[in-house]
C-alpha cells in the first residue's frame, strides 16, 4: 500500500515537473511573439505596407509549424506507449467545432488589431494591452469562475496602470505623417474592440479545455491550436480576395521602402512572430490559466517599448519609466501568489497521504 501511495506521488511530481517545464517554455513563446509580432507589424506599415487583410492573415498563416512540435510529441507517445491508439490526430468533432468557432472569432480580432496598429504609434497601441487585461480578468470571472486574490487583484491594477500610463503618453505628434483625426479615432476603436474580443477569447479556451469530455494533453492542446489558426486564416483569406490583395501584393513589393526581397522576408517574419504568440497563449492556458497568459502579455508590454526606442528611434520619456515599473512590480505581484497558492497545494498533498497511510 505504501509503495503505490509512493509510486502514484512520483508521476504525480514527474507531471507536475512537465507541466512546469512546459509552462516556462510557451511563457518564453508568448513573450517573443508578444513583443515581436506588433514591431514586424508595425514595419510592414511603416515603409509602405497598406494591406490590412493580409496582416491579419499573416498573424495565423504560418500555423502548418505547429505539425513540427505535433509529430515530434506523436513519435514521443508512441515510443513511450506502443500499445495506445496510433492515430496522429486524437480531436473528436465536438471539441473540433468549438475550435473552429473560436478560430473564426481570431480571425476578426486580427483584422481588428491590424487595423489599429495601421492607424497607431507602438505607445498607443500599448492600450489594446491595458483593456486586454481588464477584459481577460472580468471574462475569466464570468466564464470560467476564476478567482481574484489580493495579489491577483494588485498585479492586474499595477499592470492596467502601467499600460494606461504608455497610452496617455501618445500626443497628436505620435501620428502617422498626414493622418486626420478621423483616422486617428478609428484605429482607437479597432485596437479596443480587439482587445474586448480577445479578452473574451482567451476565458472561452479555457472553458473548452474544462468542458471537454476528452482528457486533455499539450499533444491535443497543439490540435486545437492548428484548427483555430486554419479557421482564423481561412477567415482572413476570404477577406483577402474581397479586398483584392493577392493582385496589389506583387506591387506593393515593388514599391516597398525597404526592398522587394525584404518586403517578403518582413511578411514571413511577422507570421513566424505570431505563431510564436498564440501557440505561446494556448500553451500557457493549459499549463496555467487564461488569466496568467493575460499577465505575461501585459507584463512584456515595456520591453516592446524599450525595443521600439532602440528599432525606431523613439523617445523614451519619464511616463515609458514609470510604466516599466509598474508592469514588473505587477508581474511579481502575480508570481507571488502563484508560488503562495502553489505551495498551499503542495502542502495539502503531502497531509492527505498521511492520513491515508495512517488510516491504513
Amino acid at each position: 500500500m505504501v509503495e503505490r501511495i509512493s509510486q502514484e506521488k512520483e508521476e504525480e511530481n514527474e507531471r507536475r515537473s512537465m507541466k512546469k517545464l512546459l509552462l516556462i517554455l510557451n511563457s518564453i513563446l508568448l513573450a517573443i511573439g508578444t513583443c515581436g509580432g506588433p514591431l514586424v507589424m508595425r514595419l510592414y506599415f511603416i515603409h509602405g505596407g497598406n494591406r490590412v487583410w493580409l496582416s491579419s492573415f499573416l498573424e495565423t498563416s504560418a500555423f502548418p509549424i505547429i505539425l513540427i512540435p505535433l509529430t515530434i510529441s506523436h513519435i514521443h507517445n508512441r515510443y513511450n506507449n506502443p500499445n495506445g491508439p496510433n492515430t496522429f490526430v486524437s480531436m473528436k468533432s465536438p471539441l473540433f467545432f468549438a475550435s473552429a468557432v473560436i478560430g473564426i472569432l481570431t480571425g476578426l480580432d486580427d483584422y481588428l488589431y491590424a487595423c489599429g496598429i495601421k492607424r497607431l504609434p507602438v505607445s498607443t497601441s500599448s492600450l489594446i494591452q491595458s483593456s486586454h487585461l481588464a477584459f481577460t480578468a472580468v471574462f475569466a470571472f464570468l466564464v470560467v469562475k476564476h478567482k481574484f486574490t489580493a495579489y491577483s487583484v494588485n498585479s492586474i491594477v499595477l499592470l492596467t496602470l502601467g499600460s494606461v500610463v504608455l497610452a496617455l503618453n501618445s500626443k497628436g505628434g505620435d501620428r502617422l505623417v498626414g493622418e486626420s483625426s478621423k483616422e486617428y479615432v478609428i484605429g482607437f476603436v479597432m485596437i479596443l474592440a480587439s482587445a474586448a474580443l480577445y479578452g473574451f477569447v482567451l476565458p472561452l479556451m479555457e472553458l473548452v479545455y474544462k468542458k471537454s469530455k476528452q482528457v486533455i494533453s499539450y499533444s491535443l492542446v497543439m490540435e486545437i491550436q492548428l484548427v483555430m489558426c486554419f479557421f482564423a486564416t481561412l477567415f482572413c483569406v476570404v477577406g483577402m480576395f474581397i479586398d483584392n490583395d493577392f493582385k496589389v501584393i506583387p506591387r506593393e513589393a515593388r514599391e516597398f521602402k525597404l526592398g522587394e526581397t525584404k518586403y517578403y522576408v518582413v511578411l514571413v517574419w511577422s507570421a513566424i512572430m505570431w505563431q510564436f504568440f498564440f501557440l505561446g497563449v494556448i500553451g500557457v492556458i493549459f499549463c496555467s490559466s487564461s488569466l496568467l497568459s493575460g499577465v505575461i502579455i501585459a507584463a512584456f508590454l515595456p520591453i516592446t517599448e524599450v525595443l521600439a526606442v532602440i528599432v525606431y528611434k523613439e523617445s523614451f520619456q519619464a511616463e515609458k519609466g514609470v510604466a516599466l515599473a509598474l508592469s514588473l512590480w505587477g508581474f511579481v505581484s502575480y508570481f507571488y501568489d502563484e508560488i503562495k497558492e502553489a505551495r498551499k497545494t503542495k502542502s495539502r498533498e503531502t497531509e492527505l497521504p498521511q492520513s491515508h497511510h495512517s488510516i491504513a
